[in-house]
Parts: C-alpha cells; sequence; structure tokens
C-alpha cells in the first residue's frame, strides 16, 4: 500500500506541474479569474458523481471544515493565476517549492516540534524565495510575486482546514466536494471582477482550460489525498518539490524562460531548504511525528 501512496505522489506532483504551461496557454485567451473558474467547472463537472453519489459523501457539504477549505482552494488558485499572468511560468513554479517551508512554519505554530534541521530549511527556503522576489526575470513583475507568494498561504489555509475536517472512506469524497465547493465560491468573484467568461476560445486554449481541469485539479487533488493519508507528512512534503521542477523545466523548454544566475540560484535553495525540512521531519521526536502524521481511512 505503500508503494501505491508514493506513486499517487509522484502523480500529485507532475499533474500539479503540468498546470502552469497548461494555464499559460490558456492565459493568452482569457482573464486569470475565467481560467480558473471554467478549470474548476470542468474539474466539478467530473467529479460530482463521487460528491453526490453516497450520504456520507452529501454529508460533506454540511463540514463547516470541508466548506471553508474548499473555498481556500478556489481562492488560492484565483490568486496563483492572477500572478501567473503576470510573471513566467519559471518563476511561478520555482515560488512554489517554498511550500513544505511554509507547511513546517504552520505545524510549528500550531504547537508541532520541529528539528533544528528543519528550521534551518525553512530559512533556506524563504532565502531562496525572497532572492527570486528581489531578482526576477524580465517577464515577471512585483505584483506577479507578489501574488505566487501570497496564494502559498492561502493553501496552506486549505491544508487546515482539511485536517479538521472528516475523514470519510472513499478517497474520491473529499477532492470531489472540494471541487464544487471551490467552483462556487470562485463563481460569484469571476463575475464581478471580468463579467461572464469567453467560451469562444481556440482549440488549444480549450485543451489547457479542461488539461488543468482533469489532470491539475481533479486528479492532482485526488492523488494528492490519497497519497499523503498513507505516508508520513515528512515523506509526503518531498513529493511536492516535483511540480516546482517541473514547471521550470516547462518555462524553460516550451515558453524561452531565461534561467538566469540569480532564479537558479533562489530555486537551488528552495529545493535543498524543502528537502532540509522534511528530512529534520524525519528526525523529529515520534510522538511529534505521531501528532502531524496524516488520518487513515478504515
Amino acid at each position: 500500500m505503500k508503494g501505491l501512496a508514493v506513486l499517487a505522489l509522484v502523480v500529485a506532483g507532475f499533474a500539479w506541474g503540468l498546470g502552469f504551461p497548461l494555464g499559460k496557454v490558456a492565459l493568452r485567451e482569457m482573464e486569470p479569474a475565467h481560467l480558473v473558474l471554467l478549470r474548476f467547472v470542468v474539474a466539478a463537472a467530473a467529479g460530482a458523481p463521487f460528491a453526490f453519489a453516497r450520504r456520507e459523501t452529501r454529508a460533506l457539504f454540511r463540514s463547516p471544515a470541508i466548506l471553508i477549505g474548499g473555498a481556500f482552494y478556489g481562492a488560492a488558485f484565483l490568486l496563483q493565476f492572477e500572478g501567473l499572468a503576470r510573471v513566467s511560468v519559471t518563476v511561478a513554479a520555482l515560488l512554489v517549492g517554498a511550500m513544505p517551508a511554509l507547511i513546517a512554519l504552520s505545524a510549528r505554530l500550531m504547537g508541532e516540534r520541529q528539528t533544528r534541521l528543519s528550521w534551518a530549511g525553512v530559512a533556506g527556503a524563504t532565502l531562496g524565495a525572497a532572492l527570486i522576489a528581489g531578482r526576477p526575470d524580465g517577464a515577471s513583475t512585483p505584483l506577479g510575486i507578489a501574488l505566487s507568494l501570497v496564494s502559498l498561504f492561502v493553501f496552506i489555509g486549505w491544508l487546515v482546514a482539511l485536517k479538521r475536517g472528516p475523514q470519510p472512506r472513499s478517497a474520491m469524497a473529499i477532492p470531489a466536494v472540494t471541487m464544487v465547493v471551490a467552483t462556487l465560491a470562485i463563481l460569484p468573484i469571476a463575475l464581478l471582477l471580468h463579467g461572464p467568461p469567453k467560451l469562444n476560445l481556440s482549440a488549444a486554449a480549450w485543451a489547457g482550460v479542461i488539461g488543468q481541469g482533469l489532470i491539475s485539479t481533479l486528479l492532482a487533488t485526488a492523488a494528492w489525498q490519497f497519497g499523503a493519508r498513507r505516508v508520513g507528512s515528512a515523506t509526503a512534503g518531498v513529493f511536492i518539490n516535483i511540480e516546482p521542477l517541473l514547471g521550470a523545466a516547462l518555462g524553460v523548454l516550451m515558453f524561452g524562460d531565461r534561467m538566469t544566475a540569480g532564479l537558479a540560484a533562489g530555486g537551488a535553495m528552495i529545493l535543498v531548504g524543502s528537502v532540509a525540512v522534511v528530512m529534520g521531519e524525519r528526525g523529529a521526536p515520534a510522538a511529534a511525528l505521531a501528532h502531524d502524521a496524516p488520518a487513515t481511512p478504515a
């Protein structure tokens, strides 16, 4: 079962990483809020059979933690893609590499102990993000970088909310319900900002939207939740780094992003710092790890 969980985490990392290039293609023809709305509509439509088929799953719509988590998830993607419209694919992807360090910091604020190695990793990843923000490439703006960074903190809110919610038996229950809740949360914001979305898009833009909805949203979320519940959080955190590595590589190869020395150094600091965080978790006292480990469904 652990091998299957690791495979699921690998799938999640690759699926999330594909979201950056797919999103950049679609953003050529639509507003960021419309892109996020349409990708979640696709994901919600695909997840609806899982969200409404069973009484246990329908009951999740009455859980405050799940409702808050779904709203946070949708808001995080809105912020991230408003940022992506203003930065290069490579910069957006590398900044996501700070997530394991942020998870460790949030765990400490909730009373969970961290080792010195973990704190060193947090410091390294933070300095790496600051280096990227301070020396962006020519395709990135300070506002885009700020929005990308803020979105990471909102994603942390989603993870914290999920920890406090119920844990149904079906692996698809929470991801499917999250898609529906996030769509309903995004809808009024997107309409207020830009009105109804344009639907007469090119085949390439629709491929980006549908690919994001099915692969980078529903599949990635479901795979992550399945894998993270069955391994320790330290192990799960390592696989977050697949996303920035893949996204940055595709940004350079497909979109002609320039990998400057500052970006390379900042990205390396983020990745090394994140690995230090999760390795530090491995060295934490057993009681602390047991407190942090995700619950396993019955």
